[in-house]
């Protein structure tokens, strides 16, 4: 039984503790199967910020704290502190909008305010039926609550592209400080055996220059693409950079179970698909139907049965100071947010923290306030506030 969250613009919805008992059983076995303790239950409230945005995708903060966002159909707009939407953007690049292919991913350039640079991820058709995941550089220009895209550059073009397939684009854009690039791609479902071979850009983890060049001196492993971070993967949803640290955290689908968080460093095979926790949609084996092999990473933690796990965040504000360097994931199919805690690596709790809000999540950001933002992916999608439940 779900208990849908119903919100109008500028209300609260208190997340109540009581609306989460029918579906604990739930999401308690995913805690037992992946062998992490439950964290102590945090007290939220939800508002809704935005609603009317088609199968958004992307979101990210501008310098004055209003939204950008994305959506799958190729649209990119700005969407004001009010929740009002703008225009769509002119000179977007051309999207191939079907299925799980469209406009995906936005990131802003460290020198946003200065040069106007973002970036842009989106399925791309290539010709005689192929597509491909492509990066694109632009210079936006905004005029009130619209703008232009000008001086627009793809800079990514996935190899090679794949005909036929409308699927496992990826795609995450995470900009490092020092202005690289890493971008996630998908294995286009119908190619997973490329995901192992290191000299193609599928099913990959990229690290490139904004220009799209390679951002590594050389190559991370022998026959490697140099444009390659690492291989082996199915298809990557979210991605957060650990600046303090130095490394990037991904998590991707699995098939029906397995999906994954991974720890994603440089020159590392995370496996799929000759290890997996999942199995086919048909209940058949996949690969060396074996969870683990020599040479092939494990992930960090697993979801089996899946969430269809989605954007991930790594928290660093104030507004929540008990989830400082905790990782919030979206889910997908249990439209919800867990919340993991990380102590040297590894996961040590686990928390569902927005039970079942009633649409799904793709993309989960902190705000500038502090907040943690949510973005649904819906016909009539919405961008949603997740801030601490006052106290008496």
């Amino acid at each position: 039984m779900r208990f849908p969250m119903r919100f109008r613009p500028g209300t609260v919805a208190p997340v109540l503790f009581l609306m989460a008992v029918p579906m604990l059983g739930a999401f308690s076995a995913i805690g037992a199967q992946t062998n992490a303790p439950a964290a102590p239950k945090t007290a939220i409230m939800l508002t809704q910020v935005a609603e009317g945005l088609e199968r958004p995708w992307g979101l990210q903060f501008l310098p004055d704290g209003r939204y950008l966002v994305t959506e799958l159909p190729g649209r990119l707009r700005v969407v004001g502190k009010d929740g009002s939407l703008g225009a769509p953007i002119t000179g977007v690049p051309e999207v191939y909008a079907k299925n799980q292919g469209g406009l995906l991913d936005v990131a802003l350039a460290p020198d946003y305010i200065d040069s106007g640079t973002i970036f842009l991820s989106f399925s791309q058709l290539r010709g005689n039926g192929a597509s491909a995941t492509a990066v694109a550089r632009g210079k936006l220009t905004l005029d009130g609550a619209s703008g232009k895209l000008t001086d627009v550059k793809v800079i990514f073009q996935q190899e090679p592209p794949v005909p036929g397939s409308d699927r496992h684009f990826g795609s995450r854009i995470v900009v490092t400080p020092d202005g690289n690039l890493f971008v996630t791609t998908g294995d286009r479902g119908d190619r997973p055996d490329e995901a192992q071979n290191p000299a193609s850009t599928i099913g990959k983890v990229l690290y490139i220059t904004q220009d799209g060049k390679p951002a590594l001196p050389s190559p991370a492993g022998e026959g490697w693409n140099p444009l390659v971070w690492s291989i082996g993967h199915r298809s990557v949803q979210g991605a957060a950079y650990d600046a303090d640290k130095g490394v990037l955290w991904t998590v991707e689908h699995g098939p029906q179970g397995g999906d994954e968080l991974n720890l994603t460093e440089k020159g590392k095979n995370y496996g799929w698909p000759v290890i997996t926790y999942g199995i086919d949609y048909s209940g058949a084996k996949i690969g060396d139907g074996v969870q683990e092999k020599e040479g092939l990473e494990q992930p960090v933690y697993h979801w089996t049965p899946s969430i269809a796990v989605s954007g991930v965040l790594l928290y660093t504000g104030d507004l929540f100071p008990e989830w400082k360097g905790n990782l919030l994931a979206g889910a997908l199919k249990y439209m919800q947010v867990q919340r993991l805690v990380i102590e040297d690596g590894k996961v040590v709790q686990h928390e569902v923290v927005a039970d079942d809000i009633g649409q799904r999540v793709r993309d989960v950001r902190q705000g500038p306030d502090g907040a943690v933002y949510l973005l649904t992916d819906e016909r009539n999608g919405r961008i949603v506030r997740m801030e601490p439940a006052a106290t008496e």
